[in-house]
């Protein structure tokens, strides 16, 4: 898993009739038809597929990530109880997948919330108040870059001004050092090595 220590890059905004999109639920990040596959890359084709896509299969000019000045964003920006529904893993993979590392919302699901940070996606819940000043930076395009510095658990605007945010030390450890659940299990490689070695020998039967 890559480390995230800080981030500089585009916010892209995901509204709904000018209002922060709300309830965005897994199935909305990443349909079920996207689900057939085990791999991590290529499910960005199926990110917000519904939300991007015409019935006819063009892509919607409007929607937020078809726009030129988002395509690169890294940072998301949405309303509240983002990540709702089922627990598939895909929907962080399918984020990742686009390019971005950290999503910025007044609430998250549980699941999704956990499942991103084993993925290497930061997640910053916020006031509403302070989601709304961002939205309104991430409004202005390609220009207004967010830097987030995870190690102060701050956020820095185009404009200078800084919010901070609050982050579990466990997960912010785990997203400073790269550490997925098999990179924390690798990191006790010697002390399992040294287990199991004196088990052989007390227990050379097992």
């Amino acid at each position: 898993m890559k480390a995230f220590t800080q981030l500089t890059g585009t916010a892209a905004p995901l509204l709904e009739k000018g209002k922060p999109m709300s309830n965005v639920d897994t199935d909305m990040i990443i349909p079920k038809q996207f689900l057939k596959t085990t791999e991590r890359t290529g499910l960005s084709k199926g990110l917000f597929h519904e939300l991007k896509t015409l019935s006819d299969g063009s892509p919607r000019s409007d929607f937020v990530l078809n726009r030129p000045e988002y395509a690169t964003a890294s940072i998301l920006i949405a309303g509240e109880n983002f990540g709702c529904g089922s627990s598939r893993e895909h929907a962080p993979w399918a984020l990742l997948d686009f390019g971005i590392t950290c999503v910025i919302a007044p609430s998250f699901a549980d699941i999704f919330y956990n499942n991103s940070f084993k993925n290497g996606i930061l997640l910053i819940p916020l006031p509403q108040e302070d989601v709304d000043k961002l939205m309104d930076d991430a409004e202005r395009g390609a220009n207004a870059k967010l830097t987030i510095d995870l190690e102060n658990q701050t956020i820095q605007g185009p404009d200078g001004g800084t919010i901070t945010f609050e982050v579990d030390a466990f997960k912010k450890h785990c997203l400073m050092e790269g550490l997925d659940d098999i990179g924390l299990t690798m990191a006790k490689e010697a002390s399992i090595d040294s287990f199991e070695a004196k088990a052989a020998q007390e227990r050379p039967w097992v």
